[in-house]
């Protein structure tokens, strides 16, 4: 916690890991303007974001990563402005600092369980250790499968896979994209867990962006769109 001295008073000021201003974005020059409230989110702190379809749910969790740049407004992620970052050190930072769980899996089909996480490692430029790549797989419940072809799993081992590849680099920040959409109740609040776990473990802020409102008692801190 950073902190400074004013006419002999000490001002304590709280570090928020992300941060946004005045988010605004258009898909066409002429289309409608989406315009997203300010966040603002101290480290280890969760945030669920809800909203109907079509309403820009996935367009922010975009901006959020960096793989959009807003029309107005900017994107702070451990102080750094996501916007004043050129394209290849944006792709840098996003890879070490920021795991996304998207709704499609992104998961490299010829790569087997356990070498889909090597990968990622190598992606982030971190250092490959295979005792932490057991971990992660015995927290999610994979390690008899880390030996299996993608094609292999089920929907939910995807899932839990896709967590996985999401937390396996230690991000600060971990973007959820409905992840529990297509699943039933039980399998519902069985990905929320473990994606709150996961994040607790590396100390990481989680943001779930959904129109799922089953999961809101999950989550402390929610926003609506």
């Amino acid at each position: 916690m950073a902190y400074s001295s004013l006419n002999k008073r000490v001002v304590f000021i709280k570090f928020r890991m992300i941060q946004t201003e005045n988010l605004t974005y258009q898909y066409k020059k002429r289309g409608a303007i989406l315009s997203f409230p300010n966040i603002a989110l101290e480290k280890g702190k969760n945030l669920l974001i809800l909203g109907e379809s079509g309403i820009g749910k996935t367009t922010l969790l975009h901006l959020l990563a960096g793989l959009l740049k807003p029309v107005t407004g900017n994107v702070f992620i451990d102080n750094t402005d996501l916007n004043a970052l050129k394209s290849n050190k944006l792709d840098k930072f996003r890879g070490k600092n920021i795991g996304l769980v998207f709704q499609k899996k992104h998961a490299i089909v010829s790569l087997n369980v356990f070498n889909n996480l090597k990968a990622r490692l190598l992606f982030s430029n971190a250092l490959v250790h295979n005792k932490k790549i057991e971990i992660v797989l015995k927290q999610l419940g994979l390690s008899e499968l880390k030996k299996n072809k993608i094609s292999e799993l089920s929907e939910g081992q995807l899932q839990r896979l896709g967590i996985a590849l999401s937390v396996i680099h230690n991000p600060k920040v971990l973007l959820a994209d409905e992840p529990t959409s297509s699943l039933d109740d039980k399998n519902c609040k069985i990905v929320i867990k473990l994606l709150k776990n996961q994040a607790k473990q590396t100390n990481a802020n989680l943001i779930v962006i959904t129109h799922d409102h089953r999961i809101k008692s999950f989550f402390q801190n929610s926003i609506t769109l």
